[in-house]
């Protein structure tokens, strides 16, 4: 009798999840995701319908704070800093709050956007950005909620929200030029002591051309930051190339200056593997 209650109750529990009604929301989730230059930027919102209703002054009275859409926060992802309306905006996630009036709206970017609608409690330490647009009236309605970036150019856009016959036009700016410009000095400068040192390491690692191995590690030790020591590991890394290589000589004067820059860092752990080394070497 108990092993067909627990059979009963096993297939009740399945017939439960399975059952499940699923039905749509009355304002469904959008994502829109729009590469603006070398910018990504990411929006995520809910959009509630008009369904006849005077939507401002009435449903979102004017004058107050709304939270811009339905159900969890509205938000904006920029992947670089950006400007809104001429104000600096540092990249990362951001809840939009607003609010409409009839002659204006204040568009705010509040830092916390784990809210459900408006916060409990408003922190003013968390506002990014305050900015303050003018609305236009549509020819057309507007059912749903809709906010999409449109204008593109290589620097930059419009944020455009739109619902029943208003829109406000939200204009910012991306680095595009500076980014660009960061990314060709770098490359035509060629590799940095970071790539030649990731090269020799990998080669030395893999049973790889050591020759090779042995010219990338001395270019990441002259291509070091000039005025700063020479990472003591990138020396390390070299004086293990040169033992492997059989120049056990070399690689006892390479350790020691890896040692002494490790002595004078602190790191106890490349002080004794280099004074390990140079005791095997010296045999």
């Amino acid at each position: 009798m108990r092993k067909i209650i627990v059979m009963l109750a096993v297939v009740l529990a399945n017939f439960v999840v399975e059952a499940q009604v699923k039905t749509p929301q009355s304002s469904p989730l959008a994502k829109v995701e729009q590469v603006v230059g070398l910018t990504t930027v990411q929006v995520e919102y809910s959009r509630p319908s008009a369904k006849g209703r005077t939507v401002y002054g009435d449903l979102v009275p004017f004058g107050k704070m709304w939270r811009t859409g339905a159900n969890a926060n509205t938000t904006f992802s920029f992947s670089e800093d950006v400007k809104i309306a001429g104000k600096d905006l540092k990249k990362g996630k951001y809840a939009l709050f607003t609010t409409p009036k009839a002659d204006s709206w204040d568009i705010i970017f509040y830092s916390d956007t784990n809210n459900w609608g408006l916060p409990e409690n408003w922190d003013e330490s968390k506002v990014a950005l305050k900015v303050t647009v003018k609305p236009e009236t549509l020819n057309k309605p507007v059912e749903s909620l809709s906010i999409f970036l449109n204008n593109l150019t290589n620097d930059s856009g419009v944020i455009e929200l739109s619902w029943e016959r208003t829109m406000v036009t939200i204009p910012f700016t991306v680095p595009t030029q500076e980014m660009a410009m960061k990314s060709i000095e770098k490359t035509l400068a060629g590799p940095s002591a970071v790539d030649y040192f990731s090269s020799a390491q990998y080669y030395y690692q893999s049973n790889g051309d050591l020759n090779k191995a042995l010219t990338w590690v001395n270019l990441s030790v002259t291509n070091s930051p000039k005025g700063q020591d020479v990472p003591f590991w990138y020396l390390r890394l070299k004086s293990l190339i040169q033992a492997k290589m059989g120049d056990k000589k070399g690689a006892i004067v390479t350790a020691k200056e890896s040692l002494a820059l490790s002595v004078k860092a602190g790191n106890a752990d490349y002080e004794k593997m280099n004074k390990d080394s140079i005791a095997e070497w010296s045999k």
